[in-house]
């Protein structure tokens, strides 16, 4: 799901903004952009996986120090030794200019110690975990729409698969009634002898061919399974993926099966409610 969520820390020595969004994808893949250490960024990882479990997830984090002034310090020997030599070159006629040394490779050092990020680290860490529980707020509220949408979809799938449940035994009743009219045109225009259980056994092949009672009972109950995954307090959104497959799975059997155009017409509208779903369910974690 979609998100956004940024913070920021700040005290007397540092000021941390952490920015974090999300878009949807099937699998979790981060994205950290800071001035940190491989071991911070790999903890920062690990924090992210604690909020999110699929998506896209992109995090920025800006570390800016209020105090610079020992960050940088004046190598002074190595200062002396450039004014000795150039010194000696330019001898007592030309004096050096000390300011121009100061552009000399090691004159100037960098201060900042190896043990940065670790000094950073708390703030940081504040910064990004107020951010993702802005973000998870943002997709929980999202969450929170698909759910009620995902639900009137299975709502109407489940009153498409009563009907449908309805009209399967009329499907063997009306090709009963066929058969039977077909066999009695013959009897008045040949004079032909059918056995009843020639007729019988006609039917209980056409019968055993079209029962889709083994599908529908399926149907509803991935139907009732995907319902209370979503009630869980830990949404799977890899189980409802798989519950979807299940369900179109179904869905096209029975519609192989039934030889009936207003069972065909319904199987149309469930597969259509699936299909919409499927494509919500790709974005819940």
């Amino acid at each position: 799901m979609t998100g956004q969520g940024q913070s920021l820390v700040q005290n007397s020595q540092i000021r941390i903004l952490a920015e974090v969004r999300s878009v949807n994808n099937r699998f979790l893949k981060t994205n950290i952009n800071c001035d940190l250490d491989a071991k911070h960024q790999a903890q920062l990882e690990e924090l992210l996986k604690q909020h999110v479990n699929r998506g896209s997830v992109y995090l920025k984090i800006k570390i800016h120090k209020l105090d610079r002034s020992e960050d940088f310090k004046l190598n002074e020997s190595v200062l002396r030794a450039y004014w000795l030599q150039l010194s000696e070159i330019a001898g007592s006629s030309q004096s050096v200019n000390v300011e121009s040394l100061l552009t000399l490779p090691g004159v100037i050092q960098d201060n900042v110690d190896e043990e940065h990020s670790a000094t950073v680290w708390p703030a940081v860490q504040q910064a990004v975990t107020e951010a993702m529980e802005k973000l998870t707020e943002m997709r929980s509220t999202e969450g929170d729409v698909m759910r009620q949408d995902m639900t009137q979809n299975c709502d109407s799938i489940t009153e498409d698969l009563k009907c449908i449940e309805k009209l399967a035994p009329q499907v063997i009743e009306n090709y009963s009634q066929k058969i039977t009219d077909r066999i009695n045109n013959m009897l008045e225009k040949h004079d032909v002898s059918v056995q009843p259980a020639d007729v019988i056994r006609e039917v209980g092949i056409f019968a055993e061919r079209v029962d889709i009672s083994e599908e529908t009972v399926r149907l509803g109950s991935h139907i009732q399974q995907f319902g209370n995954i979503m009630d869980a307090e830990t949404s799977n959104g890899r189980k409802l993926d798989f519950l979807i497959q299940e369900m179109l799975r179904e869905t096209n059997t029975i519609g192989s099966k039934a030889n009936d155009a207003e069972i065909a017409n319904r199987v149309i509208s469930i597969k259509t409610a699936i299909e919409r779903i499927r494509e919500m369910v790709q974005n819940v974690e």
